[in-house]
């Protein structure tokens, strides 16, 4: 570790950043390491795959550099939806304002007479009624009729329409493949790169993720995959919800879409909701758009942005995501810090610290049994000053961060893999393990290990988990409280 880095691990919620042009260099990484980031963000709808690799490259050498574990992130573009180009790139709206959508007209001649788009199933989605949101939901355009690929409208909201905008179904239903020929090439460049995480964008079903995953396994690859819940029929119901959830390793909530698919005025709901069910069923849950937007040209945040990253803490997220506020911003360290400042001001309060999560469940494994019970202990024991899992896979690092606790939770490992996985969850602090310490015999040495994250003082007591068997994944079967020499 550099001796000019204090390294801050404090807060339990950890931050996602997306790495760009502001963020891309190995000095710049390391002090957004330094100063609380977990997670960095590779952006597949910008850049090149040469770019990217440089990236990862800078990413791994910053912690590296620092001693630290961190995970990286792939998120795929999906199919979003554009409008073609705009002569003189914009033309004013008036409300009531008849508007042609018309995939037949030349990418490049957007005119108030009509406007080009880039959409094999538009037209048999929609039909007279249906409110298409354009540019973040800034313009709408309500269906008045279809004829083939052609779309009459009129404007219901909006005074300019630009080039290359978004294009989303209000309400959802846009029939659109998940993954588009770009994402496949993507994902194989990423599976070349040993990613951690891949995001999926715009699935609309459970099986969108399945078809994900034997794609990656075709390609030899378990990275884990995230699903990006941001259209409306992913969160239709709860039912729904948990299928998404169940059919992949963690979700995000992409606020952006998702508001304009459902309306702003529920998305806070749809968190609450999504956070509690992906909880419930043992998967990482990412909070993410716009969490501190005003500092992509400001040092300091709002006060509702604030507010916003403190409700995801409460709401017991595993992470907050920045986009442009770190990729492009003015201020990618400013922004680094202050998350973490907001996160760990709101830790101290009682409401992130008590938990009576799944205490009336039955468990279907011995391993996660023992989690379930360590964490217990942990938090009604009052001696105890940390929790210690010694893990192959990062399953059981995985159960226990999904108990609210006020304790620094250790996942230990020999395998960079496992380390870097673990560092998305709620509370959990990687640390390196050689085999040959992960052994009963052997656990005041892994007590010192366990110092090297966590400040441990003679007479404290830590709860340890650890498996009979070494080197196998889904054995943890011993639960030890030891008192530190």
């Amino acid at each position: 570790m550099k001796e000019s880095y204090k390294i801050n691990n404090l807060n339990r919620t950890k931050i996602v950043a997306t790495v760009g042009p502001a963020s891309g260099s190995v000095e710049v990484l390391e002090q957004m390491i330094a100063n609380g980031c977990s997670v960095f963000r590779i952006n597949f709808s910008h850049g090149s795959h040469e770019s990217h690799g440089q990236s990862i490259q800078n990413i791994r050498a910053a912690a590296k550099n620092l001693g630290q574990n961190v995970a990286i992130l792939g998120d795929l573009q999906g199919p979003k939806i554009r409008i073609g180009a705009i002569q003189g790139d914009s033309f004013p709206l008036e409300l009531g304002q008849e508007l042609l959508l018309d995939s037949d007209i030349p990418d490049a001649d957007g005119s108030v007479n009509g406007v080009s788009y880039l959409c094999d199933t538009l037209a048999e989605s929609c039909g007279p009624g249906r409110i298409l949101m354009l540019d973040d939901g800034r313009v709408q355009l309500e269906v008045i009729s279809v004829s083939g690929n052609a779309i009459k409208t009129k404007v219901t909201a909006g005074s300019k329409l630009s080039s290359r905008k978004g294009l989303n179904l209000q309400g959802g239903g846009l029939a659109e493949d998940a993954l588009t020929e770009k994402d496949l090439a993507d994902m194989a460049f990423a599976a070349t790169q040993h990613l951690d995480y891949i995001c999926v964008s715009f699935p609309c079903c459970a099986d969108d993720m399945l078809d994900a995953r034997a794609k990656l396994d075709a390609l030899d690859c378990n990275t884990k995959l995230i699903a990006k819940l941001e259209r409306a029929e992913v969160v239709a119901t709860e039912a729904v919800i948990d299928d998404m959830v169940n059919s992949c390793d963690g979700v995000m909530v992409a606020r952006g879409d998702l508001a304009v698919e459902v309306g702003f005025e529920a998305v806070t709901s749809y968190q609450k909701q999504i956070v509690t069910r992906a909880r419930k069923l043992n998967k990482p849950v990412i909070v993410a758009t716009q969490m501190m937007e005003s500092m992509i040209d400001s040092p300091v945040p709002t006060r509702a942005e604030v507010s916003d990253v403190a409700n995801a803490v409460f709401d017991y997220a595993d992470a907050v995501m920045l986009s442009a506020e770190s990729a492009v911003g003015d201020y990618p360290i400013e922004v680094i810090k202050t998350v973490y400042n907001v996160i760990v001001a709101t830790e101290k309060h009682a409401l992130t610290q008590v938990s009576k999560h799944r205490v009336d469940a039955e468990f279907s494994y011995v391993d996660e049994s023992i989690a379930m019970a360590s964490m217990y202990l942990a938090n009604h024991y009052k001696n105890v000053k940390a929790i210690v899992c010694l893990t192959e896979s990062g399953s059981t690092a995985l159960w226990m961060s999904r108990i609210k606790t006020h304790l620094p939770l250790v996942a230990m490992s020999p395998k960079e893999s496992t380390r870097n996985l673990v560092a998305l969850y709620k509370g959990v602090r990687p640390a390196h393990l050689p085999h040959e310490s992960e052994r009963n015999s052997q656990l005041d040495e892994v007590i010192e290990y366990v110092r090297t994250v966590v400040d441990l003082d003679k007479g404290d007591h830590v709860v340890i988990t650890f498996g009979d068997v070494v080197g196998v994944d889904g054995h943890t079967n011993t639960l030890k409280v030891l008192e530190v020499k």
